[in-house]
Parts: C-alpha cells; structure tokens; sequence
C-alpha cells in the first residue's frame, strides 16, 4: 500500500484601509506572513497599479519563487553528485504583456550565475540544470513559460 503525503502550504495576508472612496485612493499595502516563519513581507501591488514601489509585490514573488525553486532543485542534485558549487546568483525577471488575455506572467526567464569549484563539463551542467528543472515544484505549478539561460563559471581547485 503507498502512503500518500499531501504538503499545505498556510499563509496570512492583511490588509486595513478602506475603499470607500474608489479605485484612485484606496491603499494597496498589505502584509503576509507564513506561520511559524518569523519573517513577515510588506507587500503592494505593482507600481503600475497604484502600488508602493518600495515594497514588494505578488508577480515579484512567483518569479521569485521560480528563481528560488530552481536554485534549490539545481543545489540538491550538485549535493548527491559532490559536485562543489561554490555559488549561485540568478538574476531572473517574469514578463507580464497587458495586451495578451487573460493578463499573466507569460514568460519567466532564469539567468543563474553558478559558481563551481573543481573540474566539471559543460554537458554535465547542462543536464543538472535541465533536470532541476524538471524537479522544480513551482515550475511544475506554472503554466508560464520558464527559460533558464546560465553561466558557468569554473574555479581551479
């Protein structure tokens, strides 16, 4: 018999403000948090939608969540291979075209920067990154179209 596991995911998102006066002057800042985590987002919406640039806003987070879902699928699969990777910076961006229909993001595109110490051949990274990829819980939730466009960078021993 197989145990099926089920993973929940619980978040809190407040807001206080009042929208009586119409679209123009009601606050888009609210917060999240994800308890027990300790950490709490200030959050808005996109400065294009009356938001607070200053804070962060619900696209940023799903292509952050991609870029941090990679990167950690990426780490577990150098992990079990002892391949040393000694860093990892993804400058990643989503893009949102309002002239397409129903309004999302249509295409996210991940450019990690990875860092690795010691020999390795390009077509084995090539292969970790693909199949981290495949491995990704958020890319797997997505209908987006998800890119990655790395740079290997190899550090002597």
């Amino acid at each position: 018999m197989t145990e099926h596991r089920e993973h929940r995911y619980d978040v809190v998102c407040s807001w206080k403000g009042s929208t009586g006066a119409g679209y123009e002057h009601y606050t888009r800042a609210h917060d999240m948090s994800a308890p027990p985590a300790q950490a709490d987002l200030a959050m808005s919406s996109d400065p294009a939608f009356r938001g607070d640039p200053t804070r962060l806003n619900p696209e940023q987070l799903l292509v952050m969540a991609a870029a941090s879902c990679q990167m950690l699928s990426f780490l577990t699969i150098a992990a079990r291979k002892r391949i040393d990777v000694v860093g990892y910076e993804d400058r990643a961006e989503g893009l949102m075209p309002e002239d397409d229909k129903p309004v999302r993001i249509t295409r996210i595109l991940l450019k990690p920067r990875i860092t690795v110490k010691g020999e390795v051949d390009q077509e084995t990274m090539e292969k970790m990154i693909e199949l981290a990829h495949q491995q990704c819980f958020i890319a797997n939730s997505l209908k987006s179209d998800i890119r990655i466009e790395p740079e290997i960078v190899v550090q002597k021993a």
